[in-house]
């Protein structure tokens, strides 16, 4: 076998790196190849070296690469997609949907699946939530009454404080503006509750 180039070696590991470190995922051989203009035969040629050398590891799958640097910081964060503006009709966390992922240190969540929403409007701002803040979200179908949650209307996200009307016997979200009025549904549907915020402090 050929004796790889040490310098190119060196060019798809920072590549796997920077592109796990932006995307929250590790890039797929095509991505690798466009990015370093070489055929995709020579990044698998070349991997495959490298996970000999133990640099890589493959889990599989078309995002299965799993550098040295990658596998020390999975023990420690968690990459939570942030969704944004949701697609009508599109669940709430489709590809199409995620714009970025965040690291978030795992102690910092406790115990579940999560996922980010950034705030939009001026329904929360009595809660401390604005636009442009980040919510981590605890994804779960059923919350407690107080709790702020997302909920599935007519096919868009939502982030109100969740409560049973059992006079009317609706739902009622309330939003955390005093000069907006509660909303009454028949049912919804519960994404998830918001444990914690991040946000800019100006």
């Amino acid at each position: 076998m050929r004796t790889k180039n040490l310098d190119l070696m060196e060019q798809i590991l920072k590549f796997i790196d920077n592109s796990y470190s932006i995307n929250g995922r590790s890039p797929t051989i095509r991505e690798i190849a466009d990015a370093l203009q070489i055929s995709k035969s020579c990044v698998g040629d070349y991997l495959n070296e490298m996970e000999r050398k133990n640099l890589v590891k493959n889990n599989g799958g078309s995002r299965g690469i799993m550098t040295m640097k990658m596998a020390k910081t999975n023990n420690s964060v968690s990459n939570l997609p942030v969704v944004g503006s949701i697609a009508c009709g599109s669940p709430l966390l489709a590809e199409e949907n995620i714009e970025c992922y965040l690291p978030i240190p795992k102690e910092f969540l406790g115990n579940g699946e999560f996922f980010i929403l950034q705030a939009n409007g001026d329904s929360m701002i009595d809660a401390g939530i604005n636009t442009g803040d980040y919510v981590i979200i605890r994804k779960q179908e059923t919350a407690e009454q107080g709790q702020i949650i997302v909920a599935l209307i007519d096919n868009e996200a939502t982030l109100k404080r969740y409560y049973i009307d059992r006079k009317k016997r609706k739902v009622r979200l309330h939003p955390e503006n005093k000069n907006m009025e509660d909303m009454y549904f028949n049912s919804i549907v519960i994404q998830g509750v918001a444990i914690k915020v991040i946000k800019d402090i100006q």
